[in-house]
């Protein structure tokens, strides 16, 4: 792929117009039929441009698969879902093989059959109401976007988005899912209550003979073309610095580690964390009118990156501290040096 530097001035200009048409059109698409929400949608955005996968946490009736069907008619993708259930085998996710015979021969050979898991976003609703063997099915195909059955590799369409839903954990019927696969989130994003004067908004909007329907503005070559876009963005050393300073101020046994994160942490964010932020930092920036990151765009990304990746220890559990307070404790600890 041809970098900036490398590409006419013109044409770079051209594709960067488009990137913001397709994401204001994406915003005025998804707003007819979502209300509120702002930062939520962002961040869902954020992944698809960067080519990550999002994990979306709300409380039952908050409109989480609603947001993830709209993003997907709006994008014009192949849309997959499946209902994750306490009976749901990693079969029915990747697909399997079945034996056929031919009515002329009488020979009898394996076919593959594939499962939800090939197209271009699936939606895993309700992902954590699964035991642990049937959430690993997604491992190799958020990570390799390929999956393995017999023995034999498949690859899958591009691009491919993961955008899971899940309950609060505290819920009735809920498995925790494995640290190896929320590692592979780019984002965790909370998706909370609306406010008084929007929640009568979806009852006006939802209440009456006509069902509000997204367009369709883009399509996966241009998808594909975006995400490109997004890691051209230039970051400066200072700033891609900071950020790994950040991340790994998030680990407890490291030198740069508060007495705060000591305390309460018992595992830190990994190395992807770092990737993952800079990487959504490039998009927020692109997608803010700017060529460049800024700390503010580091600063703004931080919890819903991280939020999924520490592990804290009984010592928060008894002071009642949650991820997002000791995240919000090290953007307070350590400022944005001035531009």
């Amino acid at each position: 792929m041809s970098t900036s530097a490398q590409m006419e001035p013109d044409v770079l200009k051209a594709r960067i117009a488009r990137f913001r048409q397709v994401q204001a059109d994406i915003v005025t698409e998804v707003h007819r039929v979502i209300v509120g929400q702002q930062e939520v949608l962002e961040q869902v955005m954020i992944a698809l441009f960067v080519g990550g996968h999002c994990l979306i946490t709300g409380l039952p009736g908050t409109a989480k698969t609603l947001l993830v069907r709209t993003m997907a008619q709006t994008l014009g993708l192949v849309f997959k879902r499946i209902q994750f259930t306490p009976d749901l085998m990693p079969s029915d996710i990747t697909g399997t093989d079945i034996i056929e015979e031919d009515p002329g021969t009488g020979r009898r050979t394996w076919t593959f059959v594939p499962g939800p898991i090939f197209g271009n976003i699936l939606l895993a609703d309700e992902i954590n109401r699964t035991p642990p063997k049937t959430q690993s099915a997604l491992l190799e195909a958020m990570q390799e976007r390929a999956c393995t059955v017999r023995g034999n590799s498949y690859a899958l369409p591009n691009p491919f988005f993961v955008l899971a839903t899940q309950n609060p954990i505290e819920l009735e019927g809920t498995y925790p899912l494995p640290e190896a696969q929320l590692d592979r989130f780019l984002f965790n994003t909370v998706l909370d209550y609306l406010d008084a004067a929007e929640e009568l908004q979806v009852v006006d909007l939802t209440t009456v003979t006509t069902i509000p329907q997204a367009e369709t503005v883009t399509n996966a070559e241009e998808i594909l073309d975006f995400q490109q876009l997004v890691r051209m963005v230039p970051i400066g050393e200072s700033v891609a610095r900071y950020a790994v300073e950040m991340v790994r101020a998030s680990r407890n046994r490291d030198e740069s580690a508060p007495d705060f994160v000591q305390k309460y942490v018992n595992y830190g964010a990994s190395v992807r964390a770092a990737q993952f932020l800079v990487l959504a930092a490039k998009a927020r920036a692109l997608m803010k009118g700017r060529y460049h990151v800024t700390y503010e765009d580091i600063r703004a990304l931080y919890i819903p990156v991280l939020r999924h990746r520490i592990l804290l220890n009984f010592h928060a559990e008894s002071d009642r501290l949650r991820q997002d307070d000791i995240l919000k404790r090290l953007l307070d600890w350590k400022g944005a040096p001035r531009e």
